[in-house]
């Protein structure tokens, strides 16, 4: 057995590769005819996919470099978090059975193409990759390769852009995707408008459109901008299920060497029912009572759901478990809609976790004196419950060098950096403060 970063090749080396009677005889030392390329453990994958990825033709000759080379390949690939291969040597040649373990996948995401669709872009992927289905792995060589399948694409309209790829958070939902973008354009947004004319004589929208247009061309700042500014609108009216563009480019003609400078965009809006609240269940809450979590969110049954008042009232809930102390705690809302009736209702999963004391202290970057400034003005004691929103409220008055903290004590730090260390066992929570 043998080991490589990433990669875990077993070699069970049934009969040595070359020595049956059924090898080639002009064949090198060790090596013998490949029948077939195996695989299991796939999840995604084909296993003609996984062969293929390999890059090893069965009729091939073969030995354990050959073997070795086309494992490695496929952990290079970035699909597999680990790849493990046996094999065995009849007279008619080798079988070979890779054991692998795919790599979690990520959503593509094109950030500044506005010269092609999601589906011409994908298709130009699949082209080269074509097992490719939207997703791709955070790394590695098939990532590369269809940022190279994206710069085909725009090199065949004289097009010639660098394509890069990172992955980022998610504008349009939880977790992070792979963004693909090009480095170089010039591109601005014209102008941004909206199927739903009421947004136009929006004073509120109106006022933030000048964060957007004028700015450099990007599909995420635009998906930001609607989930920031756009999508809140809506919420609050009770528009819980609104869906909003994707957002269109309109350019007329086909894509030219000629960049326009600027892009006028359109977002199409399907504002969908108004919903009324039909109240909230709540489990796995003991510290705080049902009745006092449903007066932190202030929704009553029946009135309008107000998806921003239900948004700030879970986070008045996270709050107070924070200020208690219980620094783990998570608060999960399930939504279940009844569109006959026009209503929403939630179950809310409360998970508590430990609940944390104060600990002990790390501060670098301040004088002995500034030190002990911090640790006596801090508002939490040395075995008190830890609570979150002082924490909070004290690293504010650090960052804004207040003297209430600091006294006279010259200052010589722009930020502060800041951790803080729970032990799940010890019930407690160190803080970490670095001044720079």
């Amino acid at each position: 057995m043998r080991t490589v970063p990433g990669l875990v090749a077993g070699l069970l080396g049934l009969v040595s590769l070359g020595g049956s009677q059924g090898a080639s005889q002009s064949a090198g030392a060790g090596t013998a005819e490949l029948r077939e390329v195996r695989s299991e453990g796939q999840k995604v994958l084909t296993e003609a996919q996984i062969a293929a990825l390999s890059g090893l033709q069965p009729g091939a000759q073969v030995g354990r470099t050959e073997l070795q080379t086309a494992a490695d390949k496929l952990v290079g690939s970035g699909l597999f978090s680990t790849v493990k291969y046996d094999f065995k040597t009849r007279n008619d040649g080798v079988t070979l059975t890779f054991h692998v373990a795919e790599s979690p996948r990520l959503p593509v995401y094109y950030d500044n193409f506005p010269w092609f669709g999601d589906s011409e872009l994908s298709d130009a992927i699949r082209g080269r990759l074509p097992f490719f289905n939207g997703t791709l792995p955070e790394g590695g060589s098939v990532v590369d390769e269809a940022a190279e399948a994206i710069r085909g694409l725009m090199a065949s309209h004289k097009l010639d852009f660098a394509v890069q790829h990172q992955v980022t958070s998610n504008p349009l939902g939880e977790g992070n995707v792979q963004q693909f973008l090009i480095d170089g354009a010039t591109l601005k947004i014209a102008s941004l408008n909206f199927s739903d004319e009421a947004l136009a004589t929006n004073s509120g929208v109106q006022q933030h459109l000048s964060e957007i247009v004028d700015k450099p061309y990007s599909r995420m700042a635009i998906d930001v901008f609607l989930a920031e500014q756009i999508r809140p609108v809506y919420l609050k009216q009770g528009y819980l299920q609104v869906k909003l563009g994707p957002p269109e480019v309109r350019l007329s003609g086909p894509p030219a060497e000629k960049l326009p400078a600027e892009i006028p965009v359109f977002v199409p809006v399907n504002a969908g029912t108004v919903y009324q609240f039909a109240g909230a269940t709540w489990s796995g809450n003991n510290v705080l009572s049902s009745i006092s979590l449903d007066s932190f969110v202030g929704l009553k049954a029946g009135a309008v759901a107000d998806g921003m008042e239900l948004e700030g009232g879970l986070e008045r809930v996270r709050d107070e478990y924070g200020r208690r102390g219980y620094l783990d705690a998570t608060v999960q809302p399930g939504a279940a809609y009844d569109d006959a009736a026009h209503t929403v209702s939630y179950k809310i999963a409360v998970s508590e976790g430990t609940q944390y004391h104060m600990g002990g202290w790390v501060i670098t970057g301040l004088s002995t004196n500034g030190e002990q400034r911090v640790r006596t003005a801090f508002p939490i004691a040395s075995g008190d419950i830890f609570d979150k929103l002082k924490y909070q409220d004290f690293l504010i008055a650090l960052q804004n060098h207040s003297k209430e903290i600091l006294g006279d004590l010259p200052i010589h730090y722009e930020n502060v950096g800041h951790w803080l260390k729970p032990d799940a066992e010890k019930k407690t929570v160190d803080v970490l403060l670095d001044f720079k």
